[in-house]
């Protein structure tokens, strides 16, 4: 089902397919045994799982997105499981289209596991619908062993994550867990509590248009002044040459004409203050060329996006120390990483809703090049189950 994001689009979700799976997704829910199924008029999925102890352990909550990237076509998605043997994937005979572990490194750890790819035309959209299985999946197997104690479970399918909107019309004390978790994450093992703080930034420049052979004093060509804005960032403070904890500035469109150019940026940084000496030296560019050529021709439009989630979650981190045991307790090795993205988790974070981030096992999101090792997602499952098991045990305990 195509449900890409669509952030031109002003209705929630964005896209109809979006709505679609949501619709599906909850008549299944429902089929499955789960209670207080939900699906409101902007897309959202929400369902319960009622308790099986007495011990009154707060709600957990799991959450992962309808849509996928609009970033790769999505249209007609064909996946495929392919057996990994170490070399070269074939995932297009007829377009010579191939996955590489010389191109893509990290395949290396899948040898000897079966890997669900797209035919190499579209992403395949495990980020998330991975997240979607996985939750579901960890839900009919609870569903299906009471014996397994666990208090009660609130999940939840959000709208327009890609875009950046995926709590905007989240009902909190609808959900009514106590905290939950993105199933939003890379690779097995990983647990992710840091996030990038955001914004987004459109700047516009206003040039003047004449004759070019009379144009001498009087031509200001809108694109030349664009290109001294671009040079005056860092040039090595860019996504291809950064990695970590390092921030970047991201050119991601422009457009222009001699009278006009109008220029795209994202801008990121772990750091808070390291994020608002981004955003000040955008502004001071952008006065700078006023300056120069003259008042209002450049205009610098920032927005805000979203924060890191770490500053909301190290008042509560047994939150993540209870990911991370029960990654553990699956016989994984839990592996904290910064985000270099955001998810639903840092938003809803900063909406009352601790929310760290686990993995959903997927590599090469927003791409033809998209994977999922089978066994990962097993993993992921078995993880969901264990965070319920274990929250009810540590109730039992502390009580």
């Amino acid at each position: 089902i195509d449900t890409h994001a669509d952030e031109s689009s002003g209705t929630c979700p964005s896209t109809p397919g979006q709505l679609r799976l949501a619709n599906m997704l909850a008549d299944e829910l429902r089929e499955i045994g789960m209670e207080e199924v939900t699906l409101d008029a902007n897309g959202y999925v929400m369902a319960g799982l009622p308790s099986n102890t007495a011990s009154g352990c707060p709600v957990v909550g799991f959450i992962a997105h309808l849509d996928t990237s609009p970033d790769a076509p999505s249209d007609v998605v064909n996946p495929q499981v392919v057996e990994f043997d170490g070399r070269d994937i074939l995932l297009n005979r007829e377009r010579n289209i191939v996955l590489s572990p010389v191109d893509f490194p990290v395949l290396q750890r899948y040898i000897g596991q079966p890997l669900i790819t797209s035919d190499g035309t579209t992403l395949l959209g495990a980020d998330d619908k991975a997240g979607i299985a996985e939750i579901v999946t960890a839900m009919e197997y609870l569903l299906a062993h009471p014996e397994i104690p666990h208090g009660k479970v609130r999940i939840a399918f959000t709208p327009d994550e890609e875009v950046g909107r995926g709590p905007d019309h989240f009902d909190l004390q609808r959900f009514g867990a106590a905290f939950a978790y993105t199933m939003d994450g890379g690779g097995i093992g990983e647990i992710e509590y840091e996030n990038f703080n955001a914004a987004k930034a459109r700047v516009t420049v206003q040039g003047l248009n004449v004759h070019p052979g009379y144009a001498k004093g009087k031509m200001r060509n809108s694109m030349h002044i664009a290109m001294e804005f671009n040079s005056m960032l860092p040039a090595c403070e860019i996504p291809r040459q950064t990695e970590n904890y390092e921030g970047f500035f991201h050119l991601t469109d422009i457009s222009g004409t001699v009278e006009k150019t109008t220029l795209g940026y994202i801008i990121r940084d772990h750091n808070r203050q390291g994020f608002e000496r981004r955003k000040e030296l955008m502004a001071r560019i952008t006065e700078h060329l006023n300056h120069t050529y003259g008042s209002q021709t450049v205009n610098l439009n920032m927005t805000d996006q979203y924060y890191n989630m770490k500053e909301k979650l190290e008042p509560v981190f047994h939150v993540v120390q209870l990911a991370k045991d029960a990654i553990a307790k699956a016989g994984l090795v839990p592996v904290a990483i910064p985000i270099r993205g955001g998810t639903d988790g840092s938003r809803l974070s900063y909406m009352g809703l601790p929310c760290p981030n686990i993995f959903a096992g997927g590599h090469n999101f927003h791409s033809r090049f998209e994977f999922v090792p089978l066994r990962s997602m097993e993993k992921a499952t078995e993880v969901i189950v264990r965070l319920c098991e274990m929250v009810a045990a540590k109730t039992d305990k502390s009580s």
